[in-house]
């Protein structure tokens, strides 16, 4: 996944459909960056205890591929940017890869899908010159152990590849990667049937954007919604923006045909203080309500009968991952296969969640968050999960430089119970952040508090909406 947080205001749109064809599916995936996640045998019997059959790995991993066998779940494999140069010079390397890396474990481990390289055109390495190259022999060496009929390729792309993005309809690619990369690769996957693979974070838009973009707009929640003044579309959710953008761009070159698959998308639990909106109760918010969309509805507002099928991002926390906090924070679990938060990922799931957003027992915290919608307005907590020593230090500068209304949770006052410093500090942060008429940034408070868009409730203590 890219780590620049890319400013995507310009794809500030989304989705309203119906449609008899069939919805989308929800996989996730399995990255590995971390030294304390479960064995291979036991992430099988998780996927499989929450109803996920359709897993994207990142490499091929003989332990992990073994471990798929006869399980019942669709794996995608990649061949990492690093083997991108020999796998485009020589055939012979991709026939030796597939024999070794696919054709060893098929079909007891019901592969679907190579993923050849990931997000190329932002690789640091200059891989995008081998890319096309690569993934003609990888089909080849497909076609020569006669796999290619069951076995897709693609290449997941960024959605910083768009030149423009905004209205959606306007969607096109860079100019500097149509005829060299795009135009081949597309003629590639509709010679296949392949999906065009895009990784969309409608999170890195709002961070980026907090000033302009609306939060339940991202989080998939009740909004007024934007319309395109391209073709006169109406948008609800900023995902599906992303998603006809890139379909517009590939429209624009005459590749109608070509589908897409979300191979990445979620929302970090936790990040760094200019990594704004991250925090459980949007994480579970994005990725409850994107499985209620994906799972319940079809296509776009540009593409209105296909389905879209996404693979969340991701399973675990991963500890070793670099860059910002937020990369560490993206998984649906805990390394011990506890929940970060709860969301259905099944269709039947789904059924039995609210469709408002989160509810009160999604996000494990000592407070309750209302499910009442309450359009528009916004709230700012405090982490549970954060250091005690931390959630102090922004409860002392939001009552004392900050200046925010702690009279309440004082001793005997309306708020001071529960007398806890998660409570305590959650009024003292929502405080300042409605003082600040609720500006972007100031919910953050060391990285220790995120905004929640259901009035919270600690007890029978009401937090204000503004002063």
């Amino acid at each position: 996944m890219a780590t620049l947080a890319f400013s995507f205001f310009f794809l500030l749109v989304s989705f309203f459909s119906s449609s008899s064809e069939a919805a989308g599916s929800v996989g996730v995936n399995y990255g590995r960056l971390a030294n304390d996640l479960p064995t291979p045998a036991k992430v099988v019997e998780l996927l499989k205890s929450q109803g996920l059959s359709r897993v994207k790995l990142y490499d091929t991993d003989a332990t992990v591929l073994t471990a798929f066998a006869n399980s019942g779940i669709k794996v995608t494999v990649a061949m990492p940017n690093e083997l991108l140069s020999n796998a485009a010079a020589d055939q012979s390397f991709t026939d030796a890869w597939v024999n070794d890396n696919i054709s060893k474990y098929y079909p007891a481990t019901q592969i679907e899908a190579v993923a050849v390289g990931n997000e190329v055109f932002v690789d640091p390495n200059n891989t995008t010159k081998f890319l096309v190259e690569a993934m003609k022999n990888v089909l080849a060496s497909l076609t020569k152990y006669n796999l290619n009929t069951n076995i897709k390729i693609s290449s997941p792309i960024a959605l910083s590849a768009l030149q423009s993005s905004f209205p959606a309809s306007s969607g096109s690619f860079k100019a500097e990667l149509v005829e060299p990369v795009i135009k081949p690769m597309l003629d590639l996957l509709r010679q296949t049937g392949s999906p065009l693979m895009v990784n969309a974070y409608p999170f890195f838009a709002y961070s980026a954007n907090a000033d302009k973009i609306s939060l339940d707009y991202a989080l998939f929640k009740e909004n007024a919604g934007v319309v395109d003044s391209g073709n006169g579309l109406k948008y609800t959710n900023l995902f599906d923006a992303q998603i006809d953008a890139v379909f517009a761009a590939m429209s624009a070159l005459q590749y109608n045909d070509v589908k897409i698959t979300v191979s990445e998308t979620g929302w970090p639990s936790a990040g760094d203080s200019n990594e704004i909106g991250a925090g459980p109760e949007n994480a579970a918010a994005y990725n409850g309500n994107l499985v209620r969309r994906v799972l319940g509805q079809n296509g776009t507002p540009l593409k209105p009968s296909e389905s879209v099928d996404v693979f969340l991002f991701a399973l675990f926390n991963e500890n070793q991952k670099t860059g910002p906090t937020s990369e560490k924070n993206y998984g649906l679990f805990y390394p011990n296969e506890k929940k970060v938060y709860d969301i259905p990922l099944t269709a039947e799931g789904v059924k039995n969640v609210p469709s408002s957003g989160v509810g009160k027992n999604q996000v494990p915290a000592s407070g309750d968050v209302s499910t009442t919608s309450h359009q528009g307005q916004t709230w700012c907590v405090a982490n549970g999960g954060s250091s005690e020593k931390k959630l102090q230090n922004g409860l002392n500068y939001a009552c004392g430089e900050g200046g925010a209304d702690c009279t309440p949770i004082q001793p005997n006052a309306t708020c001071y119970n529960p007398n806890t410093l998660e409570a305590h500090a959650s009024y003292a942060f929502n405080s300042y952040y409605q003082k600040k008429a609720r500006a972007a940034g100031t919910c953050d408070f060391g990285g220790t508090a995120y905004v929640v868009t259901q009035p919270p409730k600690y007890g029978s203590c009401e937090f204000p909406t503004g002063y």
